[in-house]
């Protein structure tokens, strides 16, 4: 079945050229110029497979409709930002999104990003580890449930719900407790492709990822950092 992709972007002109290439792609495309027609189609639609998502958009901004998204929905998201602005890019992966593109961009270079991301999410859908069958993970003082996405503190009994990307990082160290994770590694499973040069995506990701759970960079218990190889997973993992 063909995935279906949404288009956010209030400018009509790529709208149509999205519209036209994707779908020459085998993509099922819908094309909408605001959040209030975004939010329009979710509620008659549903949420399709991927979202891209245009920053800059009248009224309501790519970065709000990622966080309203992300309180609902896994849906994995493609931010358009500004061409020269790292701090949007930085700020969509923080609050949810799963990768970002900057305009202007190849098309070609578009639907690799897009076929990344989805073959990412198809790969968790399928795997079939003891991991993923679990109903419940717990690592240390949390407890994961696979199917919800939500994290809970087994004493205060806060909880957390993941996004996509978010899910995958912590999939990838739950599957492979005390042992050493590269940044390309934890690129291909969150994203489904290598890491760029000098990319501060995973950063933003792995400190989003402690963050949840309560972790110091400084003084990890959970995620360490491995100096010049990558990052570890320091806690019992079971699976239930």
């Amino acid at each position: 079945m063909s995935a279906r992709v949404l288009v956010v972007d209030d400018d009509q002109e790529i709208c149509e050229l999205l519209e036209e290439y994707l779908t020459k792609q085998g993509y099922v495309v819908n094309t909408v110029n605001d959040g209030e027609q975004m939010k329009l189609h979710l509620e008659q639609n549903g949420f399709p497979d991927l979202i891209l998502l245009d920053v800059m958009l009248p009224g309501e901004d790519g970065f709000s409709l990622c966080q309203a998204v992300r309180r609902t929905s896994s849906t994995p998201i493609i931010m358009l930002t500004a061409v020269s602005d790292d701090t949007d890019q930085i700020i969509g992966l923080e609050i949810g999104a799963d990768d970002y593109l900057a305009k202007p961009f190849n098309p070609r270079h578009l639907n690799a990003r897009i076929k990344a991301v989805l073959r990412r999410v198809n790969v968790a859908k399928e795997e079939p580890t003891n991991s993923l069958t679990a109903k419940s993970i717990r690592f240390g003082d949390w407890c994961l449930d696979t199917l919800s996405h939500r994290i809970t503190h087994q004493e205060t009994q806060q909880s957390h719900d993941l996004s996509g990307s978010d899910f995958s990082l912590l999939m990838l160290f739950l599957k492979r407790p005390n042992q050493i994770l590269d940044r390309d590694t934890i690129s291909f499973a969150t994203r489904g492709r290598e890491s760029l040069p000098f990319e501060r995506g995973i950063d933003v990701q792995l400190s989003r990822l402690r963050q949840r759970l309560g972790d110091s960079a400084k003084y990890p218990h959970y995620i360490k950092t491995m100096r010049g190889n990558g990052y570890l997973l320091a806690v019992p993992v079971s699976y239930e």
